[in-house]
């Protein structure tokens, strides 16, 4: 009897070999894996070897450049092929629970995670950028005294998949998926830059944060330079070089102070890691340059920090490091302890940080008619289910 015939469909035959349908409790959400650990989930799902890397090319650029949910819409996928996905795997981004649009335009969303937790997201409109200030933890640890997010207690680290998907649910509210048939890189960028400002603590969730930006800037993907992500952070000092080398993008520093003691009290984390010893893991920051200067981020508060000597003792801290300087007006909250500096001081103490050689812009402040200071659109949302849950006064 002669040989069986080889089959010329062999997507087919491959199919035959995939493990039953999943429950849809048990589906593995792709949003947030690495280009590995998607194939790997690939080839555990029941993918050949040899069409591993190709399949797991083809779906991000599906979920990613192109921003498809559905595996039904991927159309250079044999059907078979979209069925075993449909069984095994979701594509889904956080919940928007709430969308503020400021009168100056920018937005803020009210997201909601897995567990029914809440963190925030805002986008900021410029002439020549539209930047996306994302959150990295539910809550924060490091009780900042002037930051509202420092009032709600860490919750957890975000997933990569959370993280990520704060930066694709603003491109779906902003229309920003290329159209079918056009090439991405012939869209305009309304959504340019990232930072990751917003709730928590980068630094104290390195490696969801790491992986996030790595699909951020995967040139098949969303396609950002790593030299339009800032990452902030208050200064957890063993972490800094990793941010150069893994990550590879530019590096903020919540500053905000010229004194220890000073700092210890507007970012307690000075208490672990002084000024002195933040300063020298600065100026060794694999990335410094002068065109990769370091961003200090200064608050701008009346009668604590905003003196002239302030200014000048700042400028002999960063001596030596390509930096510049953000002058942070402050946006007050519901029951902040401090108040916003003046406009006049804030120039004068602008004026002593130019004169030194530095660039001190002072930073317009944003969205205050939707609360657009970091953490107060949380609050609010929960003090209004706390309020629903209460019982009525008697």
């Amino acid at each position: 009897m002669s040989a069986p015939t080889p089959t010329t469909t062999p997507i087919t035959q491959d199919v035959l070999t995939f493990p039953r349908k999943l429950p849809e409790t048990d589906r593995l959400n792709l949003v947030g894996l690495t280009r590995a650990a998607l194939r790997d989930a690939l080839v555990a799902a029941g993918t050949p070897e040899r069409q591993s890397k190709m399949r797991t090319d083809q779906l991000w650029q599906w979920i990613y450049q192109k921003g498809v949910r559905e595996f039904d819409a991927m159309t250079n996928l044999a059907k078979p092929f979209r069925a075993l996905l449909a069984d095994h795997f979701t594509i889904e981004l956080p919940q928007v629970v709430r969308r503020e649009v400021s009168s100056d335009g920018t937005r803020k969303y009210l997201v909601r995670i897995a567990g029914g937790h809440e963190v925030e997201t805002v986008y900021i409109p410029e002439e020549d950028r539209g930047t996306l200030c994302i959150s990295s933890q539910v809550g924060c640890t490091l009780t900042c005294s002037f930051c509202h997010t420092g009032t709600q207690r860490l919750v957890r680290n975000l997933t990569p998949g959370e993280i990520v998907g704060q930066i694709m649910l603003a491109r779906d509210d902003l229309g920003e998926w290329p159209a079918p048939g056009r090439n991405p890189k012939d869209e305009t960028r309304l959504l340019s830059n990232i930072v990751l400002m917003g709730m928590g603590e980068p630094l104290y969730n390195f490696d969801a944060v790491r992986d996030a930006m790595k699909i951020a800037m995967d040139p098949e993907g969303i396609s950002l330079s790593r030299r339009r992500i800032t990452l902030s952070t208050s200064g957890v000092v063993p972490e800094i070089a990793r941010t150069a080398e893994e990550i590879g993008c530019l590096l903020a520093v919540s500053f905000h102070a010229t004194t220890d003691e000073v700092r210890d009290q507007l970012v307690p984390i000075n208490k672990k890691w002084n000024i002195a010893t933040l300063l020298d893991a600065l100026r060794s920051y694999p990335k410094l340059s002068n065109s990769e200067r370091i961003t200090f981020e200064y608050v701008m508060l009346h009668g604590v920090n905003d003196s002239d000597d302030d200014a000048r003792r700042l400028v002999r801290l960063i001596e030596g490091i390509p930096a510049k300087i953000n002058l942070i007006p402050f946006n007050e909250w519901p029951g902040a302890p401090y108040r916003r500096s003046s406009n006049n001081r804030i120039r004068a103490f602008a004026d002593i940080i130019y004169k030194a050689g530095y660039a001190s812009p002072i930073r317009t402040p944003r969205g205050e008619d939707i609360m657009a200071a970091c953490g107060q659109l949380k609050s609010e949302s929960e003090r209004s289910r706390n309020a629903r849950r209460a019982p009525p006064a008697e």
